[in-house]
């Protein structure tokens, strides 16, 4: 190799030796540095552990026994105390947290409230007032022999004083029909043999308010809804566009020539029109006509073929229609139901009519008909509009789930009474009837466990987000007027 190779490989070969040595001495400075941070940081967990050390070494602890000598502030003797047991009432001077304070002292007496025994009263009109409460109807729920019947008893009976009016649309077991008359009420009985009927084509009460025409329109409307409802309870089903003008012209005929119309002449109507050249008016007719017949002459008849024997009085303290009578036919009810709610509603629905209680016992019956739920959903959604407290009496709530098919109309008509209502008042239940109670309420699982230990006349209450436990108390002369176990004792 020439010197001039030489020089030119010694150029190449010395910056790599270089380099190598300043990464070597790199790599050397970075490990002291590592090497320093972990003494500092040894040094600085022995420091603080030493200071901890010197903490607790200068801290002073007394003995568990306490101080001996006269610092000990200790008597010769133990001291010893007898165990104490008393009411929450009395407790809760210690601990006044212990229940809650209730609902106020306006409205009417229901009876004590089992935690803080103090008085217990409800009035919806008055929580409403208060703002407690934005829907002033009720559920009450409870099993045979619980009570809830002379709960809802007192509830609407001792309102009466405060100037409210009490409505029974339906009552199928006659329960109600005793206390109507002991109040100055009435009871209007109907069923087979008895001399009372009720036209369904009645005008009505007029509220008060409304011109001749405006009247006119609103008597018509009724009318049409009315017949149209009985007829799709009897036949079971909904009418078709060809049914529902059939209906029309029929009562239209009827209204125009009768100043008292009856089911009868509709009926007639329906199966002889005045005015069907071609013959396609009796074809469309003829179903709803002859579904219609059995009112006033098949098995259903006696109590819609006539006039009116009964006014209705909106100025009398209680009203009831008596179904007793009919409670071997569940149609026939269905149809009376409809008929006397359709009575009552001009009157319910009139804004000047004052505070009205609503009572709708046995309402696993009335929810079973589309008709009838349309018209409980209306009524409960007007109740703040015309000072209306409908209370809906159930065994169990469980009878919400036999109203029509999962996700039908009919069941979220249903759930939507509920809904409307932020007092339930919930009675002894069965155990198996627990978890859906529970979950349709959201009770929690204290008030789950304690619905089946609830004695008779013990309720538990709840007011939106506020839950009561009460004692339902009644007077000797209540307890005669309101016993429903008259027969079996």
């Amino acid at each position: 190799m020439s010197e001039k190779e030489r020089l030119h490989t010694a150029v190449l070969v010395a910056p790599a030796a270089e380099r190598r040595r300043l990464r070597k001495q790199r790599r050397q400075a970075a490990a002291r540095l590592q090497a320093e941070q972990r003494r500092q940081e040894v040094a600085a967990a022995k420091a603080k552990a030493e200071a901890e050390r010197a903490e607790r070494r200068a801290t002073r602890y007394l003995p568990a026994a306490g101080e001996p000598g006269p610092a000990a502030l200790r008597s010769p003797g133990r001291f010893r105390l007898p165990r104490h047991q008393d009411t929450s009432a009395t407790l809760a001077a210690q601990y006044p947290f212990l229940a809650e304070g209730g609902l106020g002292s306006h409205g009417v007496f229901v009876g004590q409230d089992l935690y803080s025994g103090a008085s217990f009263v409800y009035d919806p009109w008055v929580l409403y007032q208060a703002g407690i409460i934005t829907a002033p109807n009720v559920v009450l729920a409870g099993i045979v022999g619980s009570g809830k019947s002379s709960l809802a008893k007192s509830l609407y009976t001792r309102s009466l004083p405060f100037g409210r009016r009490v409505y029974v649309p339906g009552d199928p077991k006659g329960e109600h029909t005793a206390i109507a008359r002991a109040v100055g009420g009435r009871a209007i009985q109907l069923g087979h043999g008895l001399p009372t009927r009720l036209n369904p084509l009645d005008e009505g009460y007029r509220p008060s308010g409304l011109s001749d025409a405006e009247w006119a329109t609103t008597v018509a409307s009724r009318r049409r809804d009315l017949v149209g409802a009985l007829t799709e309870t009897v036949l079971a089903r909904s009418m078709t566009p060809l049914e529902h003008t059939a209906i029309d012209t029929a009562l239209t005929e009827t209204v125009t020539e009768n100043q008292v119309p009856i089911l009868p002449m509709i009926v007639d109507h329906l199966l002889h029109p005045s005015h069907d050249p071609d013959g396609r008016l009796t074809e469309d007719g003829r179903l709803v006509g002859h579904a219609l017949r059995r009112l006033v002459a098949g098995d259903l008849s006696g109590l819609f073929d006539g006039p009116s024997t009964e006014v209705f009085d909106p100025t009398l303290p209680m009203v009831s229609l008596d179904l007793s009578r009919v409670t071997e036919n569940s149609t026939l009810v269905s149809v009376l139901m409809t008929c006397s709610s359709a009575w009552m509603e001009s009157a319910l629905l009139d804004p000047n009519g004052g505070q009205r209680w609503c009572i709708y016992d046995e309402a696993w019956r009335l929810m079973s008909e589309p008709a009838l739920l349309k018209r409980m959903d209306a009524h409960w959604r007007l109740a703040r509009a015309y000072g209306i407290s409908n209370m809906l009496i159930f065994h169990k709530l469980t009878d919400l789930e036999n109203v029509g098919d999962q996700g039908s109309a009919m069941r979220s008509l249903a759930n939507s009474l509920l809904a409307n209502a932020e007092s339930r008042i919930i009675y002894r239940q069965e155990s198996d009837q627990l978890g859906t109670t529970a979950k349709t309420l959201g009770l929690t699982g204290t008030e789950r466990e304690l619905l089946p230990t609830l004695g008779t006349g013990q309720g538990l209450w709840r007011i939106k987000d506020r839950s009561f436990v009460v004692q339902h108390q009644l007077h000797p002369d209540e307890y005669d007027l309101f016993d429903t176990t008259a027969r079996m004792s």
